[in-house]
Formats: structure tokens, sequence, C-alpha cells
């Protein structure tokens, strides 16, 4: 089962993130709670940990990009 795993609230007022830089590659097995990408809001830069477990399949922003809080950012095969 695909999984669109999209980018949760990460504080009271923030928007939108910056995606920084994946920390897992297309291919890997990820657990529940493994970090997936590292985001930075305007206070700081966090770790957005996935909440299944699979192979991730496919990274659908790049570093550098923008996404808001709900926006799809990867695909897990669960």
């Amino acid at each position: 089962m695909i999984v669109h795993v999209t980018l949760p609230k990460l504080g009271d007022t923030t928007t939108e993130v910056l995606i920084k830089q994946w920390l897992q590659s297309v291919g890997t097995r990820v657990d529940v709670g493994s970090p997936l990408v590292a985001v930075e809001t305007d206070k700081v830069e966090v770790e957005v940990p996935s909440p299944v477990a699979g192979i991730l399949i496919e990274q659908l922003v790049g570093p550098e990009e923008e996404v808001a809080v709900g926006e799809p950012i990867c695909a897990v095969d669960a």
C-alpha cells in the first residue's frame, strides 16, 4: 500500500517550511519514527519523522524547495 507522507504541523504559526536535506534515499527501508527529511522553519531546523514503516519510493519535493503544512512530501510503500 502506497502512503503519501504529508508535512506535519511543526508549530502554531508555521505554514511553510524549506526542505534542507533528505536524510533517507529512495529505496531505503524506514521505520516509524525514522527521520526522513530535515526542514527549516522561520525559527529552527528540525527533522520530520516517518509516520509509517516501509520502503521510501519517491521524494516529492527537493532540497531548497518550500512546502506547505499538509502537503505530500514523499511516498512510502508500507
